[in-house]
């Protein structure tokens, strides 16, 4: 009995220590740590505010390329809130004839607006339009508008040109003039002291050097002519 008892013990310390070395083992292959960032980038979405955000296209640079034909088509996706012929009901959302210029939330048959739009204020001008279209829960937060926006900005300039055919044809906004930047880094330029130009001349192209003197007071003791220099003048008179 007691070699039966010892056999056991010596089997279950055996499992037991067997058990606690696979545990550290695969604690060490398997140890996971906090990852520096947390979650995964989605592929396609661009981070609100990230560095690598693409810088917004002004909507007056892409109207006068803008395709009212297209815009009809992208329109397809209101048409089923909104009406767009002159003195059409109201439905879910307000006629939208005549828009573009008109007063924010005003009008339309006596259309509900939410008090969130209604606060804006001004009119409904081509930037305003781009805004809204973007993202209406940002433009007025609290809008009864479901409508989470067109992310296309050239979409967005398609639906608002035939929005502005409709009813409204208010003259296209001027686009920004191209090449103003660089136009203004010339300007600066010009504007640089005139002693930073000549600096930068001479740092390029070499600027002459002047005739150079010995103009230093010999040290005390040391010869004012090279002895070499003075027998070969002697022999050369000779």
């Amino acid at each position: 009995m007691d070699n039966r008892t010892n056999t056991i013990a010596g089997w279950v310390l055996a499992g037991c220590g067997a058990a606690l070395g696979l545990s550290i083992v695969g604690g060490m292959m398997f140890h996971g740590e906090r990852p520096e960032k947390m979650g995964y980038a989605i592929e396609g979405v661009v981070a609100e505010g990230g560095e690598g955000a693409a810088a917004e296209v002004p909507i007056a640079s892409l109207l006068p390329t803008a395709d009212a034909a297209k815009g009809a088509e992208v329109f397809k996706k209101c048409a089923a809130c909104h009406t767009i012929n002159q003195g059409g009901a109201n439905g879910v959302g307000p006629n939208l004839y005549a828009t573009v210029g008109e007063e924010i939330a005003k009008g339309k048959n006596g259309f509900a607006f939410s008090s969130a739009l209604a606060g804006i204020g001004g009119k409904w001008d081509f930037d305003k339009m781009n805004a809204w279209l973007t993202s209406p829960r940002k433009f007025a937060p609290g809008t009864k508008m479901t409508f989470a926006g067109l992310g296309n900005a050239q979409d967005r300039a398609n639906v608002i040109l035939y929005l502005n055919q409709q009813g409204s044809n208010l003259p296209l906004p001027a686009a920004p003039a191209a090449g103003a930047a660089p136009a203004a880094k010339d300007a600066a330029a010009k504007d640089q002291p005139a002693t930073a130009n000549a600096a930068e001349a001479a740092a390029t192209k070499g600027a002459p050097t002047a005739d150079i003197a010995n103009t230093g007071t010999p040290a005390s003791g040391a010869p004012s002519v090279d002895p070499e220099a003075a027998r070969k003048g002697a022999r050369s008179e000779k």
